[in-house]
């Protein structure tokens, strides 16, 4: 029952703060539920200070709910899923050159400057830390969250095109990042020493080209499925089977269940919408549910991330740390998008603008899936330094970015130019 109590507290609050942020705060629904739960935690740290009774039993039952397990293996195929089914495969079939140039080159190009930063940084405020393990910040805090960007961007009224290039890098960089970790933290494992190139790219692209071919024929298989019937019921069950089936069966094969359910999901989304395959009562009764999906999840995910403060130990070394590897990250994210589209831009393949680059820039969001890469490693590793350090960014981004990205892009213009017909 200590399980289900927690579970329970969780959503109650969740309930709660989202009302309270429709009501009162009128923030995007993201930031509103994690501010309420920073600020709840906050006050709960000072009470427990205390020894208040509820308040430590309260801590407890938070601290029974295990952050990197959660999302992970329970939320996170389920939001990919949720996001990828509404994408128009159009708009990102025209845009997948800078879409999958950011992903493919920006994500690993940011890994490496945020690692190289931060080695070279930690041991002026006193915490050097190897290399390795600056590279599996690197590795964990690279890739935008596609759940933050889904949740607040798609909000601030920018181009259609500019949308669908965010969201679509942010759903197939998150799985690209969360290989580069799978891969940095096996070296980090067994020791740079004992792993081979050919054992590292081997890893590499049994995750990337397996998750890809899992996700292309669970999507497939689904979609054939989805034409032979017309029944809302059976249709969202179906689809409700392939994620949580999907997800657990790329753990079993040790592929990327994230790149799987994003390709599941553009397929399905595809096939449903230009195929055919549901009728248009049914594409609304699914359209809905996943709607629904993705807005619980979300409102548990970032309550969870807001409570989270209580049962995290951050030093104000590592705080000082944090705030440091926000400018850190920030540069990354710049060159990781300026070089790859300047690139294409000089060969033609691409044209953009200094605006495209700046809200690229600034709306790279990071969110829970930092936060449970960092969490889920070994304790034998450098683990409170790194988990405080992503945290301190997180809690930066979703709340510093996430208030500011409408109003940037309405003082560049972008917003205005995305009502005019093209």
């Amino acid at each position: 029952m200590d399980l289900y109590d927690a579970l329970a507290l969780l959503l109650v609050t969740a309930a709660a703060f989202a009302y309270l942020n429709h009501r009162f705060l009128k923030m995007p629904p993201a930031i509103g539920l994690m501010v309420l739960g920073l600020v709840a935690s906050l006050v709960l740290v000072g009470l427990a200070r205390f020894e208040v009774k509820p308040i430590l039993k309260f801590a407890k039952l938070v601290n029974k709910l295990d952050f990197s397990t959660i999302v992970m293996q329970v939320m996170l195929g389920f939001l990919l899923f949720a996001g990828a089914i509404h994408v128009d495969t159009r708009s990102l079939g025209r845009l997948r050159w800078p879409v999958g140039v950011l992903a493919l080159v920006g994500t690993p190009l940011s890994t490496g400057l945020v690692a190289g930063a931060m080695y070279l940084l930690l041991p002026w405020l006193g915490l050097p830390t190897p290399f390795i393990y600056c590279l599996l910040f690197g590795a964990l805090i690279s890739p935008t969250d596609p759940v933050a960007v889904l949740s607040i961007l798609t909000k601030a009224n920018i181009p259609k095109s500019l949308e669908t290039k965010i969201v679509g890098e942010s759903l197939f960089n998150d799985g690209v990042g969360v290989v580069l970790f799978v891969v940095t933290l096996e070296v980090a494992l067994l020791g740079p020493g004992d792993v081979t190139l050919s054992h590292a790219l081997g890893v590499f692209l049994r995750e990337t080209v397996g998750g890809l071919a899992l996700g292309t024929a669970l999507g497939l298989g689904t979609a054939w499925l989805l034409r032979t019937i017309d029944n809302y019921q059976v249709e969202v069950l179906v689809t409700l089977g392939l994620v949580a089936g999907g997800t657990a069966l790329a753990t079993r094969l040790h592929t990327s269940g994230p790149l799987a359910m994003v390709m599941a999901g553009l397929l399905v989304g595809h096939f449903s919408r230009s195929g055919g395959v549901l009728s248009s009562a049914s594409q609304a009764y699914v359209d809905k549910f996943w709607e629904l999906v993705d807005e619980v999840l979300n409102a548990l995910l970032f309550v969870l991330m807001g409570l989270e403060v209580l049962v995290l130990n951050i030093p104000g070394r590592t705080v000082l740390a944090g705030l440091a590897a926000i400018g850190v990250v920030l540069a990354a994210r710049l060159a990781a998008v300026a070089l790859p589209l300047g690139l294409l831009r000089l060969g033609g393949a691409f044209r953009t603008s200094d605006h495209s680059i700046a809200v690229l820039t600034w709306g790279g969001l990071r969110g829970g899936l930092a936060v449970a890469l960092a969490l889920s490693l070994p304790a034998t590793m450098p683990r409170e330094l790194l988990v405080g350090i992503t945290y301190v960014v997180v809690v930066f981004s979703i709340i510093g970015q996430g208030l500011t990205i409408g109003p940037l892009v309405r003082w560049l213009g972008v917003a205005q130019r995305a009502k005019t017909p093209a």
